[in-house]
């Protein structure tokens, strides 16, 4: 049984403007105003809401602490959940592929390091929880991406075999969590990071969605 695993942030939709609008929300909270912009900030967006707000202390020019940002990362959740799927998009052609896996016998899961309740409530306001066999979030285990751990129970829980597995992603994250559990990464070109990502060598990049059946099957025959 073959498994596409999928990331869900800069993957399958664009959730950068939410994210932001979350991390933004902290600093007005502290006084300083909008410090991230949606658009030139999706890159960091991608990379959680801890990389979020480094960044928007970074550019205060003042000394800042790990304390803070610890301090301000449960706000930062409950910001974001109060805006989800404000501005949220998945990419076109997204639930097309997946459809098209699914119907070639494929099983599909996500594996995300968002918490798994806002992953959860995501997924089911965009309403594709039903097309995935399995979602593992960033707290459901001990451990998260980029230790292999999610990605094989993500496979495990959607009734695959990791030899016989990808997973489709967006940043180099992903990439060491492939290399990691020893199996092939896709890397999206449409994210913010463009033709860039193909730094991180993966064994194939994803222009678009109406391409995925295709470099799945070469990747791993039937």
């Amino acid at each position: 049984m073959r498994t596409m695993v999928f990331d869900l942030d800069g993957t399958l939709a664009d959730t950068s403007a939410d994210l932001i609008a979350a991390a933004n929300a902290c600093f007005r909270g502290l006084g300083h105003g909008d410090l991230l912009a949606p658009g030139a900030d999706a890159l960091t967006a991608f990379h959680g809401g801890r990389a979020m707000l480094r960044l928007g202390f970074t550019r205060l020019g003042e000394v800042w602490t790990e304390a803070m940002v610890d301090a301000q990362y449960p706000l930062l959740l409950a910001a974001y959940a109060e805006v989800i799927d404000r501005e949220t998009r998945l990419y076109p052609g997204a639930m097309a592929a997946v459809a098209r896996l699914k119907v070639a016998g494929w099983r599909t899961g996500i594996c995300t390091n968002k918490p798994e309740a806002l992953a959860k409530t995501l997924v089911e306001r965009l309403g594709i929880r039903e097309a995935f066999d399995a979602l593992i979030g960033a707290d459901t285990l001990p451990v998260r991406k980029p230790d292999p751990a999610p990605l094989a129970e993500t496979v495990r829980r959607a009734g695959g075999r990791l030899d016989r597995s990808i997973l489709l992603g967006d940043t180099d994250t992903d990439r060491q969590t492939a290399r990691r559990a020893g199996v092939p990464s896709v890397l999206v070109t449409f994210g913010p990071e463009g033709q860039g990502v193909a730094r991180l060598a993966p064994e194939a990049l994803l222009d678009d969605y109406d391409a995925l059946f295709d470099i799945a099957e070469a990747l791993l025959p039937a």
